[in-house]
This record gives structure tokens, C-alpha cells and sequence, in this order.
């Protein structure tokens, strides 16, 4: 299951031809209840072709419509086991993304996407990178507090054979296969040790600290950098005292799961991982807050949306906080028969969180109760 990344958001903000139609529904795993998701979609496609047709000139409604209605036959589409999707398509593009979470039902149409939902899924603060460390393998996830996907990054080596090929580690010297004398040299293997490396003592200790250095620069390039979400590690204490001591990587945490995620589920893994990053993302709230009160007084911050919109747009908004549980958009699906009218035009913060993010600003979805303001919303600025 893929979830949609920081990257795809803002292709999102590139221009589009309207209408704009973004939807997003909560799924269910049942089949009984996958097939009312399928129905209930289709009426709210019957809401929106209404309204598109009553706004938009035909020419720009009758490919849109026509793949709209296309999804919403495809039962495999509706039969994957997700909690919620999102649907974003104009007549020159079409988008599907799967929720790790479920979302309040919504249709709009307006001249660009409405994003704010997915920024609440790239942009919350409680989000981070799992990296279940053991000698011979890795394994990656994106998580939040919600759940954990799995990743395979191109670039980063999964296991010690993919990090090292035929290098062996043989008396404590790194050696290809052939060895420097010409001759086949492996190293001391028992059941079960990856070809050509070693099972236990000196050498095995060296090829998994060669391994760690591997995957801690593949990581750094692959994924810290682009994502720059903390780093949190599982591993038996003695493999993550080796690589957080060899470790170079900014965004990793000093906090770690001391345990071997061979041993434990996807379940037992955010639980654990939840425990070590709450105290991370309540500190990380309370700093961005705290930066807008400082910044405030100075000129530096405000929390008045036609001001903040103003500096958006100069390129001024170094972060933007937007709370949560403010959307005043939503429109909700009236039951299995029926759906209430697709909302038309824009919303205020959803466009303010479009231009922050153009202008390479940070925008962070932060809970009600940990906003710094009453007003739905806290920019802090460069200058």
C-alpha cells in the first residue's frame, strides 16, 4: 500500500485546467461495507456532475465526469483494505491516494485542488522514519501515530549481501571474493550466514559494522534528506549502540526500541515507536508555538489571515500552522442514498497552505489544543 509523499502534494499545486473535483471518503474492510462504499461514492458523482455542469462550460466537464464515473465501478478499486482515499482530478489529470487514516466525507469543485486532508497525512508533526536494524537485513517504514507503511527505497541496500556483493571480511581484512592472492578466500560461514559472510567473531562484527555504514549513508541520501523526519531505530541494544556510535545521519533520534524487530509485529513496532516519539513531537509542537509567541511582538509572526496571506505570497512564511481540526469546507455524504451538495468555490487556509508551500515555506498541521491561537492558524516569518 503506497501513501502519498510531500513530492506529490506539491504537484499538485502545479496549475490545473478547472474544474478541480477533490474528493475524500472514508473505506471499510468488510465487503458488505466496501459495497455501500462503492454506492454511496456513485451518489456523490451524481451531486458532482450536477454542479460542475451548472458552473464549467460542458467542454471541460464531460472527461471528467466520464473517468469519475469509470472509478466507481472498478471493484477491485473499492475492495483493497484502506481506511479512507482521496480523489483528485480536473480534465487533464486524475489522482488516487490511498489514507492511512479515515477522513471526514468531502466533495469539492472549485478552480484548483483542495489539499488541506492530504497535508494532514505529509505534514502533521507526528510523522517519522522506522529503521528495524539487525546484522544481515533492514527493513523501512513511514509511520505516524495512526500506523506504519513499509518502504523500499531505490538506493538503500536491505540486506548485507545487497550492501556488500562478494566483499568478505576474512582475518579482519576486506577482501573480494578472489581474495589479494588470486585465490578463493570465503569467510567462516554457519547454517543460515549470507554467502561469503561471516557467522560469528571478529569478521562477522566488521561485516555488520560495514553493513551499518552502508545502509546509514543510503539512508541519509534516500531517505532523511528528502523526507526530514526523524529517524527512529529498532535493534538489539548491542547493534544500535554500533550504529548510532558510526551513525552521521542529522535526523536521527537518541531514543530507540531496544529490541529485535524480528521478534515483534507491525502492531507491537508503532507501539513501541509511539512511545519513544510522542515526547519528539510534543517538544516539536511546543517549539514551533513557542517560536510564534516569540516571533509575534517582533512583527516576526501573526495569526490574521489576510496579513499572513500578504507575506505568503512575498515569500515572507518560514512555517504555517494550521489547526487540525478546522476545516470548514466539509461537506457530508446524507447517507447510503443520497449525499449532500458538493461544495463550490475555495477554501481560505487550503489556498494559504498552497501558497506557503510554493514559496518553499513549511506548512505543519497542528491538534486544537496545541495551538498557539484561537483564529485556526500561526505564521511565523523569515523576515
Amino acid at each position: 500500500m503506497a501513501f502519498i509523499t510531500r513530492q506529490e502534494v506539491l504537484q499538485l499545486l502545479e496549475e490545473q485546467l478547472p474544474p478541480c473535483v477533490s474528493i475524500y471518503q472514508p473505506l471499510h474492510r468488510t465487503p458488505a461495507e466496501q459495497k455501500q462504499d462503492s454506492l454511496k461514492y456513485r451518489h456523490m458523482i451524481d451531486g458532482l456532475e450536477d454542479t460542475t455542469r451548472s458552473n464549467y462550460p460542458a467542454s471541460q466537464v464531460y472527461s471528467l465526469i466520464e473517468k469519475l464515473h469509470f472509478l466507481a465501478w472498478q471493484k477491485e478499486f473499492w475492495t483493497q483494505g484502506r481506511d479512507g482515499i482521496a480523489i483528485l482530478a480536473s480534465p487533464s489529470s486524475f489522482h488516487t491516494f490511498d489514507l492511512r487514516a479515515p477522513v471526514p466525507t468531502l466533495a469539492i469543485v472549485a478552480d484548483s485542488f483542495h489539499i488541506k486532508p492530504l497535508l494532514r497525512a505529509v505534514q502533521s508533526a507526528d510523522r517519522f522514519n522506522l529503521l528495524c536494524l539487525q546484522r544481515d537485513r533492514i527493513r523501512l517504514y513511514e509511520g505516524d501515530r495512526d500506523g506504519l507503511v513499509e518502504l523500499k527505497p531505490a538506493g538503500v541496500p536491505l540486506t548485507v549481501t545487497d550492501a556488500l556483493g562478494e566483499e568478505v571480511v576474512v582475518q579482519r581484512k576486506v577482501l573480494t571474493r578472489a581474495g589479494k592472492s588470486g585465490e578463493s578466500r570465503p569467510a567462516p560461514r554457519l547454517p543460515g550466514t549470507p554467502p561469503g559472510h561471516s557467522a560469528k567473531g571478529a569478521d562477522a562484527k566488521l561485516d555488520a559494522e560495514h553493513f551499518f555504514r552502508a545502509v546509514d549513508e543510503a539512508v541519509i541520501e534516500h531517505v532523511s534528506r528528502p523526507s526530514r523526519l526523524p529517524l527512529l531505530v529498532a535493534a538489539l541494544p548491542e547493534d544500535w549502540a554500533r550504529f548510532h556510535k558510526l551513525s552521521r545521519n542529522p535526523q536521527l533520534l537518541k531514543a530507540a526500541i531496544e529490541r529485535s524487530p524480528s521478534a515483534m509485529s507491525d502492531r507491537q513496532l508503532l507501539s513501541e515507536a509511539w512511545k519513544c516519539i510522542e515526547p519528539h513531537y510534543l517538544a516539536r509542537l511546543t517549539e514551533l508555538a513557542d517560536q510564534f509567541r516569540v516571533g509575534r511582538p517582533r512583527g516576526l509572526a501573526s495569526d490574521d489571515l489576510l496579513e499572513v496571506r500578504r507575506a505568503a505570497h512575498q515569500g515572507r512564511v518560514s512555517t504555517l500552522l494550521i489547526e487540525a481540526d478546522d476545516d470548514s469546507s466539509e461537506g457530508v455524504v446524507a447517507g447510503a442514498g443520497g449525499a449532500s451538495a458538493p461544495l463550490v468555490g475555495d477554501d481560505p487556509l487550503d489556498d494559504l497552505a498552497e501558497a506557503v508551500l510554493r514559496q518553499k515555506g513549511n506548512v505543519v498541521v497542528v491538534p486544537a489544543e496545541r495551538m498557539p491561537t484561537t483564529t485556526g492558524l500561526a505564521a511565523t516569518y523569515r523576515f
